[in-house]
């Protein structure tokens, strides 16, 4: 983001929190009053969620994807794509992310819905939608605080996106009707099409991740790499938070009756959202120290193994069962959890990376 350190200059005495920028070090205050923003207008302003939901096209919220692109861009306009070599080459780093967000993601989600909820079914087929939806956009925010590797994050996004075109439809037939049905549960039908499925990837994905690709390389052979990682990257690198805040803004104005209206049926799909969360993160990050990766891409595959591509869920949830559904509302609680959730684990990869990854100590006192 705006400054975000380099682990390869910060001092091992330090407090985490004073290698951050102003601007990041007060992220989780700017959040918080982002949602809490975004649900009073949703609550006290009539017709607001009604108003921004209309400025759409073909089923795509304008002011969410505006938000997202501007959030996504700075990120991605960092990426050094003449490394991503180095990080297709990596079969643990790439084995690792496909193992954990395609098989053992959904399955946590799925066992978590059940256990948790066994008697809200609206609710239970909506986190099991979040937990097949893999993080494409947000995840790229906080594995840039976390200081990960730019370049996998890039790699692993773009993997998650081809599959999600792939796996998506056929992953929530497996998990909503098919499983079920194996275990004498009661069954569900999702409809949802390969279509829908790669225009969110296309537009929340494609176009930031393009635009990234095509500033750096005109601007780097136009003005320098000197230039460009001086100058250009942190006049443009703010904009990333801008862009995350408004998206919180708009998309809780979008929900913010629903959310406070329901405060108990909040509190039940949370839970499960919470052990997900923290399941996946600390086992993906376990996992990642387990099989030698450094600290960098162990924070790459724990944030893109954890994210979930809410825009995504929310919008099929929406298609297949309307948007007062029970299965709506879990989706749009999915980022009311995983937000500020996510940021704090931030600083918890922060404050964890000396002590997991010793040799950053000792490269930092040679």
């Amino acid at each position: 983001m705006s400054a975000t350190p380099d682990t390869s200059n910060s001092t091992t005495d330090t407090p985490v929190a004073k290698q951050l920028s102003t601007l990041d070090r007060f992220l989780p205050v700017w959040i918080i009053a982002a949602m809490a923003a975004g649900l009073g207008a949703g609550r006290l302003i009539p017709g607001l969620g009604s108003a921004l939901d209309a400025i759409a096209i073909d089923g795509v919220s304008l002011p969410i994807a505006l938000g997202l692109l501007i959030m996504m861009y700075p990120v991605l306009a960092k990426v050094r794509y003449d490394r991503l070599g180095t990080v297709t080459g990596d079969r643990r780093l790439l084995i690792s992310s496909l193992i954990l967000n395609w098989i053992l993601g959904p399955a946590l989600m799925f066992a978590l819905a059940w256990l948790m909820l066994p008697d809200l079914p609206e609710y239970r087929t909506g986190l099991i939608i979040v937990g097949l939806a893999r993080c494409i956009a947000m995840v790229i925010i906080w594995n840039d605080l976390a200081c990960g590797d730019r370049e996998a994050a890039a790699v692993l996004v773009a993997i998650n996106s081809v599959f999600q075109v792939i796996a998506f439809a056929g992953l929530g037939w497996f998990y909503l009707s098919i499983l079920p049905g194996r275990l004498g549960l009661p069954q569900a039908d999702l409809d949802v099409s390969a279509w829908q499925i790669a225009r969110s990837v296309l537009i929340f994905l494609g176009i930031p991740l393009v635009a990234g690709y095509l500033t750096r390389r005109f601007g780097e052979k136009a003005k320098g790499r000197a230039w460009y990682e001086e100058r250009f990257i942190p006049r443009i690198g703010p904009f990333a938070l801008y862009g995350l805040l408004f998206t919180i803004v708009i998309l809780f104005a979008l929900q913010g009756d629903a959310i406070t209206s329901q405060p108990l049926d909040v509190a039940r799909i949370a839970l499960p959202l919470l052990a997900y969360f923290a399941i996946m993160w600390f086992g993906s990050l376990a996992l990642a120290k387990a099989v030698g990766l450094g600290y960098e891409r162990s924070a790459t595959l724990a944030f893109t193994a954890a994210g979930n591509n809410f825009e995504l869920a929310i919008a099929v949830a929406i298609a297949t069962f309307g948007v007062t559904s029970g299965q709506a509302l879990a989706g749009v609680v999915g980022p009311l959890i995983e937000v500020p959730v996510l940021v704090g684990l931030v600083y918890v990869s922060l404050a964890l990376r000396r002590r997991w990854w010793p040799t950053i100590r000792q490269e930092n006192r040679s």
